[in-house]
């Protein structure tokens, strides 16, 4: 995973309309909705862009316009706010997006393991929290019982594939 710092970020908010885009573009998700398709078009020509979305934003909904973005970035307005890790977790698993998840917001140190278990590849911490303590968390645990987004779970033995389907 890695940690980004909000004054060395590539990603540059922009607001359609506000002249020339930077060439990785952050948009919000109600920016986006209001561009027509022509003006998608040009700015997916000129920019790679990144989609910020709110915790309670409805990714499916996305489903046939994920291929177009390069960083979605999911929003943790409160540590004790878990929706983001859904959101993470249907966009790789159900979803099959392969592009940048990025954290931001009231992002801790105990949150970046099950962030990277979720499908998260960067955060950005929240100020007073130590990268380095980020990096020794990830390696506290070498291995899981569980399935996690990056290595979802074989089909076992025995089980009929309905019954399997449940869980992809």
């Amino acid at each position: 995973m890695n940690f980004i710092h909000p004054a060395s970020d590539d990603w540059h908010e922009f607001e359609p309309g506000s002249g020339a885009a930077p060439r990785q573009a952050l948009v919000t998700l109600a920016a986006w909705s209001e561009l027509h398709e022509q003006q998608r078009d040009a700015l997916l020509r000129d920019s790679r862009v990144g989609l910020l979305l709110p915790n309670d934003a409805d990714v499916e909904a996305l489903q046939h316009e994920l291929g177009k973005f390069a960083l979605l970035v999911l929003q943790f307005p409160r540590w004790t706010d878990g929706r983001a890790y859904t959101q993470a977790r249907l966009l790789r698993l159900r979803l099959r997006f392969e592009g940048q998840i990025r954290a931001v917001g009231q992002v801790l140190v105990d949150m970046v393991l099950p962030l990277a278990r979720s499908g998260f590849d960067s955060a950005v911490l929240r100020e007073d929290q130590d990268v380095e303590a980020a990096r020794r968390a990830l390696q506290f645990f070498p291995g899981h019982y569980q399935i996690d987004a990056r290595r979802p779970l074989a089909r076992p033995v025995g089980l009929v594939p309905s019954y399997f389907a449940a869980y992809a």
